[in-house]
């Protein structure tokens, strides 16, 4: 299914929840509470009061039952946090990743803006808010939280969020600016498959279908390929008449994915649905 700027949501939601685009920090990512985005010092372990050090065990157990996909026992033992330590913004931040799996996206922009608030420099948080606006077709607010993330020098998980902007910027038809984002995020990640796969499917989009060859040859190349990129593949190089790397695209579909809809397309020779 196809949004109104003609992008396959679907495609590249899929590949960016696979590809953990909302991310967490616990330790070393708070600042002290009260202090300024400008102040000087990170808020380390020598400075940890015993209320915060309580919280954080408890908030250990939260982030175990979240991976666990335990969403209720998360939640009742980031109660636990808060009460604890009111002041913890990384509580704040799981919580708002918590209602975003619950589809509770007033609760998660509550969470996220109240982390947002007590650590303005953590770009974790600033990231997740912006997935969250973008979810919710608020570009202009995304694209300002992605670039707040990315302008803490420290950050080391810039090369995902370029790739969230992208795929937002997609999303809301900037496809020119999407290309610009996710190419970036690729020279500092070329294996993050959601950059290659949504890089190479803009391109030929564009047209470029040697440029989007590239891409999706180096990731159908790997053991991350899947019914999606092995049908883009296809359909790349029956744009640049390689009948041979078609066919062979082809095979794999049919033996990895004989029941998929990308195989049912091969079937019927149907390229451009």
């Amino acid at each position: 299914m196809k949004s109104a700027s003609g992008w396959d949501a679907k495609a590249w939601l899929v590949w960016a929840w696979l590809a953990g685009t909302v991310l967490l920090c616990v330790g070393g990512c708070a600042s002290k509470p009260g202090e300024s985005a400008a102040g000087p010092e990170m808020f380390t372990a020598s400075d940890e009061p015993e209320a915060r050090k309580r919280a954080r065990i408890r908030m250990e157990l939260a982030i175990g039952y979240f991976e666990q996909g335990q969403t209720a026992v998360a939640l009742d033992e980031l109660k636990q946090v808060i009460l604890a330590d009111p002041n913890f913004p990384d509580a704040y931040n799981l919580r708002g990743l918590i209602y975003m799996r619950l589809n509770d996206m007033r609760q998660a922009e509550d969470s996220f803006r109240r982390a947002v608030a007590l650590n303005p420099r953590d770009p974790n948080a600033q990231h997740n808010f912006g997935w969250l606006q973008c979810q919710q077709a608020r570009y202009d607010e995304a694209m300002r939280s992605f670039e707040q993330a990315m302008a803490n020098p420290l950050y080391a998980e810039r090369a995902k969020t370029l790739m969230a902007q992208g795929l937002c910027q997609a999303r809301a038809g900037r496809k020119e600016d999407a290309e610009r984002s996710l190419s970036r995020s690729y020279e500092l990640d070329a294996a993050n498959p959601v950059t290659g796969y949504n890089l190479a499917n803009l391109l030929f989009q564009r047209g470029e279908f040697q440029r989007s060859q590239f891409y999706i040859r180096r990731l159908n190349n790997t053991d991350l390929a899947n019914a999606e990129t092995l049908w883009l593949g296809i359909k790349v190089e029956r744009r640049m008449n390689d009948s041979v790397a078609m066919r062979q695209l082809g095979e794999q579909l049919k033996k990895r994915y004989p029941q998929s809809r990308e195989s049912r397309s091969w079937d019927r020779g149907t390229f451009d649905e």
